[in-house]
C-alpha cells in the first residue's frame, strides 16, 4: 500500500502567505494549479512565438508537483526562507529529503515515471525554468488580487515580486505580463 496520494491530497491544508493577512486564503494545492496553468501558457508562448521546443504538458505536470514536498515540510514564508543564505541552504536540503521521501512512497513499478517529478534532472532544465518563472508570476498575481481587494498588506510583496518578474530574462514571461497580467486588477464587471 502506498500513502503517496493521501499525502499529496493534504496540499490543500498547507496554507501559503502564513505571515500575512489574506482576503483570499491560498493553499499549496490551489497555488500549484495556478502555477501549472501559467507554466503551460509560458511553454505554448515559447513554442509559438519564440521558436521554442518545449512540451507544454510536461511543464504543467512538473508545476503540479513543484511544491509537493511541502506536505512534509510545510510552506516556509519567503521573509524567513530568504533571511540568510544558511537558512535557505538548509531549507533547500530539507525539501530534497522530503522529495526523496515522497518518491520512496511510489511503488517500484511506477517509480521511473515519477522520479523526475520529485527529483530534478538535466533533461527537464528548460521545463523547470518555466515552472520557476510561473511560480514567481503566480505569486505576483496573488499580490495583485489582494491589492485589488483593498489589502494593502501585499503592497511591499507586490513591488518585490514585480521586480523579480521583471528580472526574468525570458521573452515569454514579458509576453505573459503584457498580455494577461493587467486583467488581474479588474473586477468581474470590468472583465465582462
Amino acid at each position: 500500500m502506498s500513502h503517496l496520494f493521501a499525502y499529496l491530497g493534504r496540499m490543500k491544508f498547507i496554507r501559503r502567505w502564513g505571515l500575512m493577512h489574506t482576503n483570499y486564503p491560498e493553499n499549496v494545492e490551489e497555488h500549484s494549479l495556478r502555477v501549472a496553468m501559467i507554466a503551460h501558457a509560458l511553454a505554448v508562448i515559447r513554442n509559438r512565438l519564440y521558436d521554442g521546443r518545449v512540451n507544454p504538458e510536461r511543464a504543467a505536470v512538473l508545476a503540479l508537483y513543484h511544491d509537493a514536498s511541502e506536505v512534509l515540510t510545510g510552506d516556509m514564508p519567503a521573509p524567513v526562507k530568504y533571511v540568510n543564505p544558511e537558512i535557505r541552504r538548509v531549507y533547500h536540503e530539507l525539501e530534497g529529503v522530503a522529495a526523496e521521501q515522497l518518491l520512496g512512497m511510489v511503488p517500484d513499478a511506477l517509480r521511473p515515471d515519477f522520479a523526475s517529478l520529485f527529483v530534478a534532472n538535466e533533461a527537464d532544465a528548460d521545463h523547470r525554468q518555466l515552472v520557476k518563472a510561473a511560480d514567481k508570476l503566480a505569486a505576483y498575481v496573488k499580490c495583485l488580487e489582494e491589492l485589488a481587494a483593498g489589502n494593502q498588506e501585499f503592497s511591499k510583496a507586490e513591488k518585490t515580486l514585480r521586480a523579480s518578474v521583471e528580472a526574468i530574462d525570458l521573452p515569454e514571461v514579458r509576453y505573459f505580463v503584457e498580455t494577461f497580467v493587467a486583467s488581474f486588477r479588474l473586477t468581474l464587471d470590468e472583465l465582462a
